[in-house]
């Protein structure tokens, strides 16, 4: 992560360096944003049994390189929920059992994530501007919770999952939306945000499964 954090400065300071030496200089915006995310589960063997409700917040950052293009990032915490079926879990069936059991999963996965973004924006339509964002989502595992049900009988309630969950998460990020002003500096950042997750989350023997969530974004940049 201090990789990410290092990027970050010396982004901020190419730009405080292309200013002072008097090239163009289209601005750094940094902001709040706080917005659910709705979360499902894909494993390689079983079933996604729906969709459930996440949260992510922190701050979110626009280097802007030119008039309508701008290198997007932040530093969120992003949970990730979802439930599944799948068979013989480590984390709940008995070590050695060859039994075939489905189970019934809810994961719920609290990631620190940097996204690695480019924005495109549209010229302003009043106080308005449309973006497109394209890129890679970088997510560091901080918190694994699963509850478990067998045969309609609950048989785990907020276990902890961390020793099952693979630490990184990688995940192709795909948003639009608008940026509408609220006065000379302050705007307000409202979209959509789709991020497919393309790596397994799972660390448990041949288990795979992947993650992925729709974010309705909601931000503030000052």
């Amino acid at each position: 992560m201090k990789r990410y954090l290092t990027l970050l400065l010396l982004l901020l300071s190419g730009q405080l360096f292309a200013q002072e030496a008097g090239s163009p200089y289209y601005g750094f915006r940094l902001g709040l944003t706080a917005h659910p995310t709705l979360g499902w589960v894909k494993p390689e063997v079983g079933k996604n049994d729906g969709i459930a409700l996440g949260f992510s917040y922190g701050l979110m950052g626009d280097f802007n390189f030119a008039e309508n293009y701008s290198f997007a990032t932040g530093l969120t915490i992003t949970t990730i929920n979802g439930k599944s079926t799948e068979i013989n879990p480590g984390a709940f069936h008995p070590a050695g059992d060859p039994t075939l059991l489905d189970y019934e999963l809810r994961y719920r996965l609290q990631y620190v994530e940097v996204p690695l973004t480019i924005k495109l924006k549209t010229n302003k339509i009043g106080d308005l501007r449309w973006y497109g964002q394209f890129g890679l989502s970088n997510d560091f595992n901080i918190g694994a919770k699963q509850n478990a049900s067998q045969a309609g009988t609950k048989i785990a309630d907020g276990k902890n999952i961390s020793d099952y969950t693979r630490f990184y998460r990688a995940g192709l990020i795909v948003g639009a939306g608008g940026e509408y002003d609220l006065d000379d500096r302050t705007s307000l950042a409202i979209g959509l945000t789709f991020n497919n997750g393309f790596t397994n989350i799972i660390k448990d023997g041949d288990r795979k499964a992947k993650n992925h969530f729709v974010g309705i974004n909601i931000g503030v940049f000052f």
